[in-house]
């Protein structure tokens, strides 16, 4: 599923601007930060973000 809106961390709650936002791609996951949108994302296949989010959540 691809999507163009880009969503923000839970996490994220208002901390001065130091958030993260992501979205679905048709292959991948992109992720960047909000404060430097211009620079780009960074890009995860789904296999490299499900191990990310394991690690993230001590899985």
């Amino acid at each position: 599923m691809m999507t163009e809106d880009w969503n923000k961390s839970t996490y994220s709650n208002g901390n001065g601007g130091h958030c993260v936002e992501a979205r679905r791609d048709q292959a991948a996951v992109l992720v960047r930060d909000t404060q430097n949108r211009p620079l780009g994302h960074l890009e995860a296949s789904a296999p490299e973000w499900a191990a990310l989010l394991a690690v993230v959540r001590g899985k």
